[in-house]
């Protein structure tokens, strides 16, 4: 059973020149539906990167900003070690 996948006109040309390109390239017709299988299979076995795709984009901060948070910033003149840090949170 099909269903439909809305898209806009950009897209779907995209996705039209894509088709036409593995028809030239290798010899063979596909159809839209069997490109969109293929990209979800691909999208499903790398879903890390799919997933980090649609994360908000953050912009590195300003030299400023870096500068501001760091001064903030104070020295206990303790020294902490891995095993401090490891009783702290296991205990």
């Amino acid at each position: 059973m099909a269903t439909s996948v809305k898209m806009d006109d950009d897209t779907k040309s995209r996705l039209e020149r894509l088709q036409a390109e593995i028809r030239l390239e290798t010899g063979k017709r596909v159809t839209q539906q069997e490109i969109l299988a293929r990209l979800v299979e691909r999208a499903i076995e790398s879903k890390a990167d799919l997933i980090d795709s649609f994360r908000e984009k953050r912009v590195p901060i300003s030299d400023a900003e870096r500068e501001s948070f760091h001064d903030g910033m104070i020295s206990s003149g303790t020294t902490t070690s891995e095993d401090d840090i490891d009783d702290v949170l296991y205990g």
